[in-house]
């Protein structure tokens, strides 16, 4: 429905009551910035519905499938929020608030389209789901929880009432409005173990198709009659998985060294309560790691690992505070955090201080880097996938349609002109030489958010000072590995390389998974 080459699309609003349109974000006039355009499902007709004017990074539609609502990033870091009445009214000012507030938005009207539905940590300490009047401006507060911010919401398909709030503390919890709603949950929690989301439900709201995910176990698929109470199976995604054992991931809690309350997930081999550990570290940075089944943990498991997780000072999820902790704390604090971590498992007799490696993407490649460079005795060595090592690099290549985001940038990481000692100081190109430890790095060549130039000069100072290196570029990829045929390269790259360094077992790759023609 978007064949145009180069051009990025970011669907806007799909809704049964439109059958035969979507709203759909489309970069096509410029690439720096988002308009939003009306595309018919029928004929493929693309019509320009609402034009950017230069600041918007994130809009929003009523029910009536009207954009009424434009999220702006100001300078320094502040957010604004335009609302019109209608698709021929002027936008006007709604809300505003300073940099410090943690990322929220609108996220809808109430059916009447009378009422603002936001996300909002101004006058709390976390992120909390309130309606606002639009008439009065008259502020309601829906849910809120003192530690954790809201994350999502479920709404009834058709009539687009509230049913439920939802909360993802160790693992995701609800506040239920709707009391036949909360009765559908309970009756599904019968069903089997699991997490239960709802992954669609008919217009009249009788059959809901349910998913039970698990952090062991493949995830399970039911067709849930919400007259009678009755599910009925219907599949798992990964069949395959039904027959094997697999690991437990737990939740854990620690104290960082300066007070601050941690949290993330320990994934420790079946069977084993001590083991080489792999410290995993999420991306983003704004974003956080949770509970569920990751075949990347339970692939490291199977070798013989533990995997550990945590939610760093920066991570989304945990409050304004917690976020605001993070700010220009790159390889400062944030990193910290994970060295409190490792030490935490050490401490509570899960592994030795010499057998744990770091490994992470994008923000996770980065911390990996810091954490061979800023600290190169804590870790038996790192796998570093599309991780930024030139801060000065990363904030002047960010790709065209992050311009709106660049007050972000400029608040929590650091100012291109105005911090550059700073930012010099904070980037682990610049301590290459300190590398003792051994080092594998994984690229997409046509990465737009870190470039290839990112590991390319990392690599090239490790050469220049004659460190080892092991260095993988896909010509066909970007952040990240997302080909089948890669993902199994460099995942069956990384087995060998953690088996050298960690001793745990590794497969003998088998010929489709060699890598050699993609090593640098």
């Amino acid at each position: 429905m978007t064949p145009f080459p180069g051009v990025r699309a970011q669907p806007v609003r799909i809704d049964p009551a439109y059958p035969d349109e979507a709203l759909v974000a489309l970069n096509k006039r410029d690439r720096k910035l988002f308009d939003v355009h009306r595309i018919n499902l029928k004929t493929g007709e693309v019509t320009l519905d609402t034009e950017n004017p230069g600041d918007v990074g994130d809009w929003t539609a009523d029910n009536a499938n009207q954009v009424r609502a434009a999220q702006v990033n100001l300078p320094g870091g502040e957010q604004l929020i335009r609302l019109r009445k209608d698709a021929k009214s002027p936008w006007t000012d709604f809300q505003k608030w300073g940099a410090d507030e943690t990322f929220g938005g609108i996220v809808g009207f109430s059916p009447d389209n009378k009422h603002a539905r936001i996300f909002s940590s101004v006058g709390a300490n976390t992120l909390r789901f309130i309606e606002v009047d639009l008439a009065t401006n008259a502020t309601k507060v829906i849910a809120e929880d003192p530690t954790y911010d809201v994350s999502t919401l479920i709404a009834h398909p058709k009539t687009k009432q509230l049913e439920a709030v939802g909360f993802t503390r160790a693992k995701l919890e609800w506040k239920f409005l709707d009391p036949a709603v909360q009765k559908a949950y309970a009756n599904l929690q019968k069903v089997r173990p699991g997490q239960v989301t709802i992954g669609s439900r008919s217009l009249d709201d009788t059959r809901w198709t349910v998913a039970f995910l698990t952090d062991d176990g493949p995830v399970y698929y039911y067709l849930y009659d919400n007259e009678t109470g009755k599910a009925d199976y219907l599949f798992s995604n990964r069949p395959a998985l039904e027959k094997y054992k697999l690991a437990k991931m737990e939740p854990i809690a620690f104290k960082s060294r300066d007070g601050l309350d941690l949290h993330g997930y320990l994934t420790m081999p079946i069977g084993m309560k001590k083991a080489p550990i792999v410290l995993l570290v999420h991306g983003g940075p704004w974003g956080r790691d949770t509970w569920g089944f990751s075949s990347l943990v339970q692939m490291l498991t199977n070798r013989g690992y533990g995997v550990l997780q945590v939610n760093f000072r920066g991570s989304t999820g945990y409050g304004k505070a917690f976020l605001n902790a993070g700010d220009r704390e790159w390889a400062g604090k944030m990193h910290d955090d994970l060295i409190d971590a490792k030490r935490w498992a050490v401490k509570q007799g899960y592994t030795d201080a010499d057998k744990v490696a770091i490994m992470g993407g994008s923000y996770g490649g980065y911390a990996t880097l810091v954490g061979l460079t800023f600290t190169p005795d804590e870790f038996a060595c790192g796998v570093d996938i599309v991780g930024p090592s030139n801060i000065f690099t990363l904030l002047s290549t960010i790709p065209p349609y992050w311009v709106t985001f660049k007050s972000v940038f400029d608040k929590r990481v650091g100012q291109l002109g105005k911090d550059d000692d700073f930012l010099r100081a904070r980037s682990p190109l610049f301590k290459a030489d300190k590398i003792k430890k051994p080092l594998l790095i994984g690229q997409g060549a046509n990465d737009p958010r870190v470039k290839q130039a990112e590991s390319d000069q990392i690599v090239k100072a490790m050469r220049d000072n004659k460190l080892p290196v092991e260095y993988i570029v896909f010509p066909d990829e970007g952040h990240g590995f997302v080909r089948p045929d890669n993902s199994l390269r460099f995942w069956a790259a990384t087995d060998q390389f953690l088996s050298k360094c960690l001793a745990g077992r590794a497969e003998p790759p088998s010929e489709s998974e060699n890598w050699a023609k993609f090593s640098k």
